[in-house]
């Protein structure tokens, strides 16, 4: 099972089959908000017609009928996971999960998983702005139990809260964990980061990388070396 992730962070098709025509082999992507509303839902077709698994990353956050419809419909696009806001709360979640069961028809329906806090937020913007007490590993565990209960398959935390993740949820619950990049590389605007033999020491099952891959002078290559790292 591919354990790297690869976001794709572009805007337009060309630019994504162009990128994904240097990869030999089916890889897992992330498609985001960027490339979805730049490039429309019907680049998931076009990444789909070429073999690669699909992370679709919309983060769907309303009331839990609005969920559950926007969930059926992305269940019938055929891609592999999807993800909501944990700050939903747990109705929110299960009319997601049953949304992409009513979507998919009968067949095995997209993993679906919560964001938790978003690695772009430090304590103190979560306890200032955001209003919420305690560190961010508390609330990370809170909202990843909520999920659980939910019936959802994981969440997405840092690689900071991954371990404590699965002591509260189990081995079985899934932690992806973006906010990744090789040593060489720098941070941009996420404040919780790590590499990937970090993020394997502590547990996480998947990895989202964006720059270290989409950026290096040879993406395969790269991506490769990650994988590796990551088994």
């Amino acid at each position: 099972m591919n354990k790297t992730i690869i976001a794709l962070d572009f805007s337009t098709k060309e630019e994504v089959i162009t990128f994904l025509k240097q990869f030999e082999e089916p890889v897992y992507v992330k498609i985001g908000m960027e490339l979805t509303y730049g490039a429309g839902l019907d680049i998931v077709r076009t990444v789909k017609d070429m073999g690669h698994q699909i992370f679709l990353d919309l983060k769907l956050h309303d009331i839990p009928n609005t969920v559950k419809g926007g969930m059926k419909n992305l269940a019938k696009l055929g891609v592999d996971m999807v993800n909501v806001h944990a700050a939903g709360g747990i109705e929110m979640m299960k009319a997601a999960i049953a949304g992409l069961e009513e979507g998919s028809a009968g067949a095995k329906r997209p993993l679906c998983i919560a964001v938790t806090i978003l690695t772009s937020v430090s304590k103190e913007a979560m306890n200032d702005q955001l209003g919420i007490p305690g560190d961010v590993q508390e609330t990370a565990i809170r909202y990843a139990l909520n999920a659980k209960e939910a019936g959802l398959d994981g969440v997405v935390c840092s690689v900071h809260e991954a371990k404590a993740v699965h002591e509260a949820c189990g081995d079985e619950f899934l932690t992806v964990t973006p906010g990744i990049r090789l040593s060489s590389d720098s941070k941009d605007d996420q404040k919780r980061v790590a590499t990937p033999d970090y993020a394997k020491e502590q547990g996480c099952n998947m990895i989202v990388v964006g720059r270290s891959i989409t950026k290096s002078e040879n993406p395969a290559e790269t991506y490769r070396k990650i994988e590796r790292m990551m088994h």
